[in-house]
C-alpha cells in the first residue's frame, strides 16, 4: 500500500500531465478555429496538417508541465500551479501567433485582414 502523500504527490503529477495535455489539444484547435475562420491554409482551416502536429503538441505540453511539476515539487502547492499555467499559457499563445495566423496567406473569407487574424481574437495578446 502506497503513503497517502505518496499517492498524492502521483496524483499532483499527472494532473498536471492532464493539464499539459489539454492546453496542447487546445492550443491545436485554437489555431486550427482561426485558420478556418479567416480562410487561411491550404485547406478548410489546415485542420489536416494541424492534426499532425497535435501529435507532438499534446504529448510535448504534458512533459512540460510535467517537468515543471517535478522542478517545483517543494514549493507549496498553490505557488506550483503558476509557473506550470504561465509556461502553457505562453505555449499556447506562441502557438496561435506562429501556426494560426497565417501572415500574408490570401484568405477569402472577408472576415480577416491582410494578417489572418480573426477579430475574436483579443488585441492585446500576440498575434
Amino acid at each position: 500500500m502506497t503513503p497517502p502523500g505518496q499517492r498524492a504527490a502521483r496524483l499532483q503529477l499527472a494532473g498536471a500531465a492532464l493539464v499539459g495535455a489539454v492546453a496542447g489539444f487546445t492550443a491545436s484547435r485554437l489555431a486550427a478555429n482561426a485558420r478556418a475562420y479567416c480562410d487561411a491554409g491550404w485547406e478548410a482551416g489546415g485542420k489536416f496538417e494541424l492534426n499532425f502536429e497535435m501529435l507532438f503538441l499534446v504529448p510535448g505540453c504534458a512533459v512540460l508541465a510535467l517537468v515543471l511539476a517535478l522542478l517545483t515539487r517543494r514549493l507549496p502547492l498553490p505557488v506550483r500551479a503558476v509557473p506550470i499555467l504561465a509556461a502553457l499559457a505562453a505555449v499556447v499563445v506562441w502557438y496561435f501567433a506562429v501556426t494560426g495566423t497565417l501572415d500574408g496567406y490570401p484568405g477569402h473569407s472577408g472576415l480577416c485582414g491582410p494578417d489572418n487574424v480573426p477579430p475574436w481574437w483579443p488585441a492585446w495578446l500576440p498575434s
